[in-house]
């Protein structure tokens, strides 16, 4: 069993910062990929950044040269560094990761989110 725990959300005006983390705690050792998602009203959840257990990461074009993902291993955490923030970033924003069980099967754990809103 795995719990994640996101923070860093709030409101900020366009072209502003925010850190999101996501610290997990439980079975934290049989954790590969982790990933941030995104759902805005009426919009479908989408991949933002992830990153594997070996350091590997990979972005949405909408945030590819202004997020950041990485990994502290000794806090157990993820970060997302937002720079150069736009409206259209508007989203809960929730962590995923992914237990590896053997073979092709998989168990995924979700945080609650956490709200980010950008005003123009």
């Amino acid at each position: 069993q795995v719990q994640l725990v996101e923070s860093g959300g709030g409101l900020v005006q366009a072209g502003g910062s925010l850190r999101l983390s996501c610290t997990a705690s439980g079975n934290i050792f049989s954790i590969s990929d982790v990933g941030w998602y995104r759902q805005a009203p009426g919009k479908q959840r989408e991949l933002v950044a992830a990153v594997t257990s070996g350091g590997s990461t990979e972005y949405a074009e909408s945030v590819e040269g202004r997020f950041t993902i990485s990994r502290d291993n000794a806090k157990n955490t993820v970060y997302l560094q937002m720079n150069s923030l736009k409206p259209e970033d508007t989203a809960a924003y929730s962590c995923n990761a992914r237990l590896p069980l053997g073979g092709l099967r998989n168990e995924y754990y979700w945080g609650r989110g956490t709200q980010v809103t950008v005003s123009s």
